[in-house]
């Protein structure tokens, strides 16, 4: 059965589908999903992350995990924990960074949040040595000081569409006739959860809801405020949810979500605001470019560190994965970073007020 038609006989025997639960069923299903069946990344998947653009993004981000463990008193032992950790790139280029950091390898305890069997797979490949343990959610971590990073994660959590009628809201719902799949709209209802956005909405607007987003920022916010730690949150979006965000990605090219379901990546864009309000009573920093976060953490000394040793094509890559990842025209403005750490302490290299 494809998911095309899992879809269309689901759809048929109890009616039509959010959003979050078609995004769901089409990246998560046991045997059909899109996350469980494949690797995804890199060139002969569907997209390419940061940390598969250079080595760079990990190693800086692992030093500003490490300064921050230092700034917190070095706590023994601690949670390293990534969500989403893809192929495991990001972390090993993380570990080798921290590598030099007296005693950070020795109190770390490696935790990787993960859904994909293949993706897990990968991941041992890369990181066996340093005695990964996985979960299937967050909650699912043991207490204590938790640094933790997530690269294009909350973008992939399943979503809600509501558009505006009056001071009610029409739900974006999937459906179905004659085998095809399309959107359609509920009658317009009361939503509470945005009683808010009728104070900068009008008639017509399209507004996003993440409720797997908030609950996961809820459950870190109160693991940092509790027990130490903080986190880095990189992805794509704005401080608030303004219109219709979700996409579809095959073979790096955009294509209509509701085609092929299941063989495409499907993600929405971040609302930061509703991650950093949800992660109280954890501090959180203000939202920053990717590109500027990286510059002041030092990615160009880095780059000319680096392109010291190459030559030729080699110096050529390094150049354009410099570009490609601080670049306005590039990921450098599209991609935001946030930093969640507890009331009191400072917060992440690179993220300063």
């Amino acid at each position: 059965m494809s998911m095309t038609d899992h879809l269309i006989a689901r759809i048929r025997r109890t009616g039509p589908l959010s959003v979050a639960e078609y995004m769901a069923e089409c990246l998560l299903h046991p045997t059909l999903g899109y996350y469980t069946t494949r690797d995804p990344l890199g060139a002969s998947g569907d997209f390419t992350t940061a940390p598969e653009i250079s080595q760079m993004f990990g190693e800086l981000l692992g030093l500003s995990l490490a300064q921050s463990w230092l700034d917190q008193g070095a706590p023994t032992p601690f949670l390293l924990a990534e969500a989403g950790p893809g192929r495991g790139t990001l972390m090993a280029d993380i570990l080798r960074a921290t590598r030099a950091v007296p005693g950070f390898h020795a109190a770390m305890r490696l935790h990787l949040i993960e859904a994909s069997p293949t993706l897990r797979a990968e991941q041992a490949s890369r990181l066996t040595q340093y005695a990964p343990v996985w979960h299937d959610t967050l909650a699912n971590l043991p207490d204590g000081p938790t640094y933790f990073v997530a690269n294009e994660f909350f973008d992939a959590l399943p979503i809600r569409q509501f558009i505006r009628s009056g001071d009610n809201w029409a739900e974006r719902r999937v459906t179905e006739t004659d085998g095809t799949l399309s959107f359609a709209l509920t009658a317009p209802t009361p939503v509470a959860d945005l009683d808010h956005r009728l104070a900068d909405t009008e008639d017509g607007n399209l507004v996003e809801l993440c409720a797997p987003a908030a609950a996961i920022a809820a459950d870190l916010g109160t693991r940092i405020a509790t027990h130490g730690g903080v986190a880095l949150i990189v992805d794509y979006g704005d401080w608030r949810s303004l219109g219709d965000t979700l996409q579809a990605l095959r073979a790096h090219q955009h294509t209509d979500p509701l085609t092929d379901p299941g063989q495409a990546d499907l993600t929405a864009h971040v609302d930061f605001e509703a991650l950093a309000l949800a992660a109280a009573p954890a501090r959180f920093t203000r939202l920053c470019t990717q590109g500027v976060f990286l510059e002041r953490l030092g990615i160009t000394q880095r780059a000319q560190a680096l392109a010291q040793r190459l030559t030729g094509p080699a110096l050529d890559d390094l150049i354009a994965a410099h570009r490609r990842l601080t670049h306005p025209a590039e990921m450098g403005t599209l991609f935001k970073v946030i930093g969640l750490y507890p009331d009191g302490q400072t917060p992440p290299p690179g993220l300063e007020p």
